[in-house]
């Protein structure tokens, strides 16, 4: 059965399917995603490779909004394929707040 991750800062009931995340994210190359979380509209979102990023373009008419909120991120671990920790963000080289696929997921 496929996972659902609600958006708290979308519109009601509006969410993403976490096979979605697992393909973008292994298309990506990189077997993680930073957090990117920005209080900015899309047009000035400065990390185009986050999490935050790619749930505001695929996933929420609520694209001047926030979306990979701590609630967020939380949801998505404790679906057991993902675990929370620091990576070099692609975008602006610092470390970052993110979640790494688990092996053989």
């Amino acid at each position: 059965m496929e996972q659902l991750i609600f958006l708290p800062h979308g519109d009601p009931g509006e969410y993403f399917e976490l096979s979605k995340l697992v393909k973008h994210i292994k298309d990506s190359y990189r077997n993680y995603i930073i957090q990117g979380q920005q209080n900015c509209s899309f047009e000035d979102h400065s990390k185009p490779h986050s999490l935050d990023f790619w749930i505001r373009k695929n996933h929420t008419c609520r694209k001047n909004t926030k979306q990979a909120t701590n609630e967020v991120i939380r949801a998505i671990v404790q679906s057991d394929i993902f675990r929370e920790s620091k990576f070099d963000c692609p975008d602006s080289g610092k470390k970052c707040k993110g979640i790494q696929l688990l092996e053989n997921k």
